[in-house]
């Protein structure tokens, strides 16, 4: 078991690693957001990348998203921990709460989302889209910290870089969605390609305009201090105590999803995606 964290808004860096090392890492799809942090956290292997960059320079649009997962993938991390802030659709879920979705709307437009094509098809299962069984892991950790918090819901991925408007943040409350964000539903469905066990701490930043008041950028980061100072925590927390059970099957999505016969794939989409497929395809 090797954790990776993609860090969101204002968590660029995880204090407490040890025997750390930065490694620039090449993937068919480019670059990731930056260099990658490889160490230990309470003796547990971990990897970390802040997915717009250090100094918070990469559009959620702009983020090669293939590149992240690929790269997380090829450093051995099997369980994937997305930290991400995002405005809040309920009432109860206030900012500088915690929620832990279970569920992704995606209102995207245009992102590579997935690593096959090129001559090869794959369709994967994602009706649930993150691993519950590391969900239970988070679910301890945010109670050991002690920060509230609601398990489940359906996190709204939008395209950005503006927030809603408030016909679009009305509508979707009406179709009971949580929390809405930038960024997470392509890393869901990349881990699940990946064959990466999948799991969001979603920091709630702020109500959206829903609220009769528009979002702005000096509130959220007043909230956003105290949520990477508790996302760090969690984390710490999940890595000090969790095990995985072992059945939620992930480490072999792809067993019976690839489409294509073998012998018409492509050589160079083959060897391009040996990492992903090199199990299943020789």
């Amino acid at each position: 078991m090797k954790f990776g964290v993609i860090g969101g808004s204002g968590l660029y860096e995880m204090e407490g690693m040890e025997g750390v090392s930065e490694l620039t890492v090449k993937t068919p799809f480019g670059d990731p957001s930056d260099a990658l942090v490889q160490g230990k956290l309470l003796g547990k292997d971990m990897v970390f990348l802040p997915r717009h960059g250090r100094g918070h320079r990469i559009l959620p649009s702009e983020i090669n998203y293939r590149a992240n997962i690929w790269a997380m993938k090829s450093l051995g991390v099997t369980h994937l921990v997305s930290v991400s802030a995002v405005g809040s659709l309920k009432e109860e879920i206030a900012p500088g709460h915690i929620v832990i979705p279970d569920q992704f709307f995606d209102r995207t437009k245009d992102r590579p989302s997935t690593f096959f094509g090129e001559g090869v098809v794959a369709h994967l299962q994602f009706g649930h889209p993150v691993c519950a069984d590391l969900c239970n892991g988070l679910e301890a950790a945010v109670k050991k910290v002690g920060v509230t918090y609601h398990r489940g819901g359906t996190y709204v991925c939008m395209e950005g870089p503006l927030f809603s408007t408030k016909a679009e943040s009305e509508f979707y409350r009406q179709i009971g969605a949580a929390v809405i964000g930038m960024t997470n539903l392509q890393e869901a469905k990349l881990a699940r390609e990946a064959e990466l066990c999948f799991g969001t701490i979603a920091l709630s930043t702020d109500y959206d305009c829903w609220h009769d008041e528009e979002v702005t950028l000096e509130a959220v980061l007043k909230v956003m201090a105290q949520n990477v100072g508790n996302s760090k925590a969690i984390l710490k927390a999940l890595v000090e105590s969790y095990s995985p059970g072992g059945t939620c099957g992930h480490d072999s999505s792809l067993k019976y999803a690839i489409m294509t016969k073998p012998e018409l794939i492509p050589a160079a989409t083959k060897e391009k995606l040996k990492l992903i497929i090199g199990k299943y395809v020789s």
